[in-house]
């Protein structure tokens, strides 16, 4: 199983950006999958972005797209998210998971069920 630990959330003016970092541990000599996940308070939990294995596969949710990029780096083990023009809304604890389930379209880690490994999150909060 692979290990995820977030980081680079904070408090950000809306327009801003903010770049978030997860970086894997554990078994990640395996492919696996990774997604960026959020929960705003009172809501539940929501997709945001996926990457497959091999990084040329992405899918973001329709609220963040052309806003936020997913990356990863394999020989750091490490997957980012960059968001930029940032909005109120988006504000919430941020995750990053980890699917052992190999796809070539990324848009099959969209769904929650596809993840074994889960960060602690780290929280973004965007002033209006």
């Amino acid at each position: 199983q692979v290990q995820m630990v977030e980081s680079g959330g904070g408090l950000v003016q809306a327009g801003g950006s903010l770049r978030l970092s997860c970086a894997a541990s554990g078994r990640t000599d395996r492919e696996y999958g990774v997604a960026w996940f959020r929960q705003a308070p009172g809501k539940e939990r929501e997709f945001v972005a996926s990457i497959t294995w091999s990084g040329s596969s992405t899918y973001y949710e329709d609220s963040v797209k052309d806003r936020f990029t997913i990356s990863r780096d394999n020989a750091k083990n490490t997957v980012s998210l960059q968001m930029n023009s940032l909005k109120p809304e988006d504000t919430a604890i941020y995750y990053c998971a980890a699917s052992p389930k190999v796809y070539t379209n990324a848009i099959y880690y969209r769904t929650s069920r596809e993840y074994d490994s889960w960060g602690q999150g780290t929280q973004v909060t965007v002033s209006s």
